[in-house]
């Protein structure tokens, strides 16, 4: 049996409503739950199991909410002994994969991605930065679209390389608006504006980076258990030194998604696990090489399921 990899979700795989049937459940699912809101002084778990969804898609709480629900779904299904050989998350799902690591701690992470969704919100007034989808290019022709338009003086590059044919990019509104319609005279299928509240993964959230600094110098970071695959280079980091370095280039940096799954593959992985909610993360991984086996684990269904198949191989 090849290696095993847990892959963690980001930002728009979130649910009103995501981990509260586990947690009715299984006590140390629900000490997650409890755990952040006593980390971030507010009831946080009742944004993520009763909404409304506008509350839960404010940046400032989707992202201590994922991180939370992913980690109370890995404690789940980590109780049958499954490990990781490998761990890598996109964009925000890097620190679900750091705290699988043991890298930082859970309280901690909460209330860094807590900050971070701050931030990210406050770098750019809302409106007047934007993200979409390109769909159909490959990532050397859009390369060369978003460098001509930024260098007309209108900030756009590519965010995250999601997988072959899909790719996100990230930028000023008139950025996005020239870039669209380039990259569909340069051949793209089709160009989708995406509903985010700012231009993540952009140059325009350097000011963001600055001050996220200081908050990744305040909390403890340690030695990687787990190679965690960086997100900004899609290499595999245990060091701390590493760790805070690439969690603030990350800001400003393009996910290397599609990048990261192929150096896993090359490191022998076979068997990709997507733990928190939806199945973004193993729709991607298939898109990328369909050799390999994915399962999505987000509640007790698809928890037994994908345990029950782990045995067979094992076999």
């Amino acid at each position: 049996m090849g290696k095993i990899a847990f892959v963690f979700p980001g930002q728009g795989s979130q649910t009103v409503g995501m981990g509260q049937a586990l947690a009715q459940a299984d006590e140390g699912v629900k000490a997650y739950f409890d755990a952040a809101d006593t980390a971030l002084n507010f009831s946080l778990s009742s944004i993520i199991f009763e909404g409304p969804k506008e509350k839960l898609t404010q940046t400032a709480n989707t992202q201590p909410a994922l991180l939370t629900t992913s980690m109370a779904i890995l404690h789940h299904f980590q109780k049958q002994g499954i490990t990781a050989d490998y761990v890598a998350g996109h964009s925000l799902g890097e620190y679900s994969a750091l705290v699988a690591a043991g890298a930082i701690s859970f309280e901690d992470a909460v209330a860094a991605v807590r900050k971070r969704g701050e931030l990210m919100e406050e770098a750019v007034p809302n409106g007047e930065g934007a993200m979409a989808a390109v769909l159909g290019l490959d990532r050397e022709k859009l390369a060369e679209v978003t460098a001509e338009i930024s260098a007309m003086g209108n900030a756009v590059q590519l965010a995250n390389l999601n997988c072959p044919g899909q790719i996100v990019i990230s930028g000023s509104k008139k950025g996005i608006e020239l870039a669209a319609v380039k990259a569909k005279e340069a051949g793209a299928k089709r160009v989708l504006p995406l509903e985010v509240s700012g231009p993540f993964h952009s140059s325009l959230m350097k000011p963001a980076a600055e001050k996220f600094k200081a908050v990744i110098e305040g909390i403890t970071v340690k030695e990687a258990t787990i190679p965690v695959l960086a997100n900004v280079n899609a290499k595999a980091m245990t060091s701390p030194e590493d760790i805070k370095t690439n969690l603030v280039e990350q800001l400003y940096s393009p996910v290397l998604w599609e990048d990261s799954v192929r150096e896993m593959i090359a490191l022998g992985v076979d068997t990709f696990i997507e733990i928190g909610p939806g199945k973004v993360l193993s729709g991607l991984v298939k898109k990328i090489d369909r050799s390999v086996k994915t399962y999505a684990v987000s509640d007790e269904e698809s928890c037994l399921a994908a345990l029950e198949a782990l045995k067979e191989e094992a076999q």
